[in-house]
């Protein structure tokens, strides 16, 4: 059995972008090649004051890789003397995210788009390197509309391989078609790009067609969404996420995510509150508390930024006042993680401290169940009372 402290190691170990863990295993690979790529550049020192455009031209030529994923500027490594690891210690000119954030703000970007960028500092063979992380963005190519120094407004730099385009220079024609390609999400596969359709519902029109609810996008048409209204098919049955309704009739149906007629995904979905409000249904996940195959907690959830995230936001009226009324009921009984490291620190955070679960019970929290013919209404009870307990712990778990 895996122990306690190597089991949390593990989720660490295995958690997407941005943790210490990650990072510095990600440093560590790249600073073992002994070069420099595509991706990442090393430097021995911070830019003092007489190299601020050396640094924003860094930065922009990372932001603007044909790796498509984050790029990375490593301070405190020598590539010049065999990638000897100097460090930053006593580096006077070491910048942290708030000032590097600073310095991009006052710079004329097209469109006011700017890199996205942050500084961590990590630690090898006991010196301390800072890593300018720039993170990974459909926003390229990002250039600038005025000059700054030598650094031509409305010239593409991009990073290609181990080399920044030069200041007098723009990028290849064929490297900034590839940036404005993925820009406007033509690089990405179809389920891809239907995350990233979904981000703005203004282009996203109703298609008039009987028994089902058909939306069509008007640029790009064949992306289409669609729900049935009903079909003896579909699945019947409360579960605890109905309860908190004003109307709580289950009513389930089918969402399905549409390219050129191939269905990409199918959903599950719900009508709430007697037709007012729309949902996909939320994802299922429990904790097994006595180490059983059994969960001893279940709940529903969601990730931010995910596919099926968006395909609720989709959904989501904010205009319409009953079907937020609905929806905030509703998320009374959802848990909603930021990534899956988030979501899966948190079950191994909840199997630890179940044993406490009274200090999180809300004695306040009341909901009136009518009966439910053929159902034991104590079971809901317990579910609708262990959702209010997970709501407080995983505030608690979030100041943590």
């Amino acid at each position: 059995m895996v122990s306690g402290y190597s089991k949390i190691i593990i989720i660490l170990a295995n958690s997407i972008g941005g943790n210490y863990m990650d990072l510095k295993e990600t440093i560590l690979n790249l600073y073992l090649l002994k070069l420099e790529g595509g991706y990442w550049d090393f430097k021995r020192q911070w830019y003092d004051k007489d190299h601020k455009q050396d640094m924003l031209h860094d930065i922009i030529c990372m932001a603007n890789n044909i790796e498509n994923r984050d790029a990375y500027i490593i301070i405190g490594i020598d590539e010049e003397n065999d990638f000897f690891i100097t460090g930053v210690e006593e580096d006077n000119n070491r910048r942290n995210t708030q000032n590097l954030v600073d310095f991009l703000k006052d710079k004329k970007f097209a469109g006011d788009m700017r890199p996205i960028i942050c500084v961590e500092t990590i630690e090898m063979d006991d010196k301390l390197i800072d890593v300018i992380k720039v993170c990974n963005s459909l926003n390229t190519p990002f250039y600038l509309k005025e000059r700054f120094l030598q650094l031509n407004p409305n010239n593409i730099y991009a990073r290609i391989q181990d080399t920044n385009t030069p200041v007098n220079r723009s990028a290849d024609i064929n490297i900034v078609e590839l940036l404005w390609k993925k820009r406007f999400g033509l690089l990405l596969t179809p389920i891809e790009h239907f995350n990233y359709l979904l981000l703005d519902k203004s282009h996203w029109k109703v298609s008039p067609v009987q028994s089902k609810v058909v939306y069509y996008h008007e640029l790009e048409p064949q992306y289409v969404i669609e729900y049935e209204l009903t079909d003896p098919q579909f699945r019947t049955g409360y579960e605890y996420f109905f309860l908190n309704q004003c109307d709580n009739k289950p009513i389930w149906t089918v969402v399905r995510l549409i390219y050129f007629n191939t269905c990409l995904m199918e959903l599950s979905g719900n009508i709430l509150d007697g037709g007012r409000h729309f949902i996909n249904t939320p994802l299922l996940d429990g904790i097994s508390i006595k180490q059983s195959i059994k969960w001893d907690v279940s709940y529903r959830y969601w990730i931010t930024n995910t596919l099926e995230y968006n395909v609720h936001l989709f959904f989501l009226e904010e205009n319409n006042s009953e079907a937020m009324s609905s929806e905030r009921s509703l998320m009374e009984n959802v848990l909603v993680f930021e990534d899956e490291n988030e979501h899966q620190l948190f079950n191994y955070y909840v199997e630890t401290h179940w044993c406490n679960k009274d200090e999180y019970i809300d004695r306040d929290y009341r909901v009136y169940i009518s009966e439910v013919i053929g159902y034991d209404l104590n079971i809901f009870e317990e579910q609708l009372s262990n959702i209010q307990i997970l709501q407080n712990m995983l505030i608690e778990f979030g100041k943590k």
